[in-house]
């Protein structure tokens, strides 16, 4: 993880001596969405969303925070963190995580006045028990603390709270606090910030901040406290109002608390820049008494999410298979188990596929309504060398659930495999025409279209994957190879033309001058550990 940390910090850094130096993007309107084909998927990228709520160049006086941290500062700030995270193989790119991870969060987000459109939920390929938000909706979920949970409402819970910084502006209402802070100071604040988050936090985070700030230290200590006692309140009511159990929130402070034993024995509390997690749980069940009881039960999906989470985390030191087969034959043969043994299996030999196979065979069965059953199967099947099975199964769970991502995605690389990616290129075509795509799903449309011998649409789609991650100079490359590609149809040629008329309008827009003066004023912390 150690070249994570470097890369965020030195980002962060180059963020403050480089590219807040110039104005950050801030467009006087939305860039237009490009005339859409029935080919052409409806790609959410940074170029939309920093624009979105601007009308004009000037500042926006509605409220101090926002005179220090634009929009499209958060914005820049956020895709950076996750763009670096992704360059360093940090995050886990994965289509079954990604839809549940991102379900619970715009369930939650949606509860709030800024709505879910705009949130992004990330999960963390690192077992620390953790979650850290930084700006413009983005939020980091490690996979240890899925792991740690025991439910899904102490997940939802995390991930209120982390949603709550957000929506709380914490960090621009920091930078609002600290106005003397000079950006370089602030960027190097936020890596250690980071760091620290990344390890775990404690006190080495406490005094790279210190040092980062050279100002009171008591101050920054109360200042961060009263923002995660102001997150953990307004995110048990997003907790509530989504329908989990509110008493998630405190039950994974409690559990987070015994994991940290006597870490944390001999830290005053008043010297922690956060709530010391006894307390945190004490406070939560409190409010959680004053919400309805919960009549609901959590999806039956979060028990297989966790499995998933840990097969695929998994560092090659255990035999997840011996594992799940212990857990089994000790009593513990839940569908969470079964689930997580089939994917082991995957990895083994011939026979261990075969294994996998009957397995989840069995539990589509029995559980006919669950999605991830019935792609963990069609892998299996491919991996067995089945793609007939394979791809019957997946036809299948297509119909049953239409327009699914994890389905969709997984159908079309099977059908890659099976040497039909016409096909593939199609179905994803159609499939993001409704649902906005990851950067890893637009690389797969660009992939399927070079496979299926349609160059311009593989140039474009790899555009649109680097607009998705932030570079827009190598978007405008990749759209410039996709108009110089042989055989365009007019409405491919129109469309591109469109595209990169948009980048280079939103790259001019950057140098535009701006009338908020940002020079001494610096960039805050945003959720660090739950926090």
């Amino acid at each position: 993880m150690r070249p994570v940390l470097v890369a965020l910090l030195s980002a962060l850094l180059t963020v403050a001596s480089v590219a807040f130096a110039d104005p950050p993007p801030s467009p006087t309107t939305p860039m237009p969405a490009p005339a859409q084909s029935p080919s052409t998927p409806a790609v959410t990228n940074p170029l939309d969303m920093v624009g979105q709520t601007s009308g004009s160049d000037l500042p926006d006086l509605g409220r101090p925070a926002s005179t220090v941290l634009t929009k499209n500062d958060e914005f820049r700030l956020g895709a950076m963190v996750a763009h670096e995270l992704r360059d360093q193989n940090a995050l886990l790119e994965d289509p079954e995580v990604n839809e549940y991870i991102n379900g619970i969060g715009q369930r939650l987000a949606s509860q709030s006045e800024m709505g879910g459109e705009y949130f992004h939920y990330y999960v963390i390929k690192e077992m620390t028990i953790n979650a850290f938000a930084v700006t413009a909706g983005y939020v980091f979920i490690y996979a240890g603390l899925i792991l740690a949970t025991e439910n899904e409402s102490q997940l939802a819970g995390v991930m209120a709270h982390e949603t709550a910084h957000i929506t709380q502006h914490h960090i621009a209402r920091m930078l609002a606090d600290q106005q003397k802070q000079s950006l370089t100071t602030a960027a190097a604040m936020i890596g250690a910030i980071l760091l620290g988050a990344l390890a775990g936090g404690g006190q080495a985070t406490e005094g790279a901040i210190i040092a980062a700030q050279g100002m009171a230290v008591q101050h920054q200590i109360n200042f961060t406290r009263d923002n995660e006692w102001e997150a953990d309140r307004v995110g048990i009511g997003y907790l509530a109002a989504a329908g989990w159990d509110p008493y998630g929130m405190g039950s994974m402070f409690e559990t987070m608390a015994r994991q940290q034993g006597l870490a944390s024995t001999y830290i005053p509390a008043m010297l922690i820049d956060h709530p010391m997690d006894m307390d945190r749980a004490a406070e939560q069940r409190s409010r959680a008494a004053q919400f309805p009881p919960r009549n609901g039960k959590d999806s039956m999906s979060y028990e297989l999410i966790r499995e998933r989470v840990r097969v695929l985390t998994a560092t090659g030191d255990t035999d997840m298979a011996l594992w799940y087969a212990q857990k089994i034959a000790n009593g513990e043969d839940t569908l969470g188990n079964e689930y997580g043994r089939a994917l082991a299996l995957m990895s083994g030999n011939q026979a261990a596929v075969w294994e996998s196979v009957g397995i989840l065979q069995r539990l589509v069965q029995q559980h006919e309504q669950l999605t991830l059953l019935y792609t963990a199967l069609g892998q299996a099947q491919a991996k067995a060398g089945h793609l007939t099975d394979a791809l019957a199964t997946f036809k299948h769970a297509e119909t049953l659930f239409p327009r699914n991502v994890p389905v969709t995605v997984r159908y079309a690389e099977t059908l890659m495999a099976a040497g039909r990616p016409a096909e593939a290129h199609t179905m994803l075509l159609d499939l993001f025409n409704i649902v906005p795509p990851t950067p890893d799903q637009i690389r797969l449309t660009a992939l399927a279209a070079s496979a299926a011998g349609d160059p311009g649409d593989a140039y474009f789609y790899m555009g649109e994957y680097q607009i998705a991650n932030g570079d827009l100079q190598l978007a405008m490359q990749q759209i410039q190879l996709a108009l110089a590609s042989p055989g365009l149809s007019g409405i491919q040629r129109q469309r591109f033309l469109a595209r990169l008329d948009e980048v280079r309008e939103f790259l001019a827009s950057t140098r535009k001058p701006r009338l908020t003066d940002n020079t001494d004023q610096g960039q805050g912390r945003g959720g660090g550990r739950p926090h």
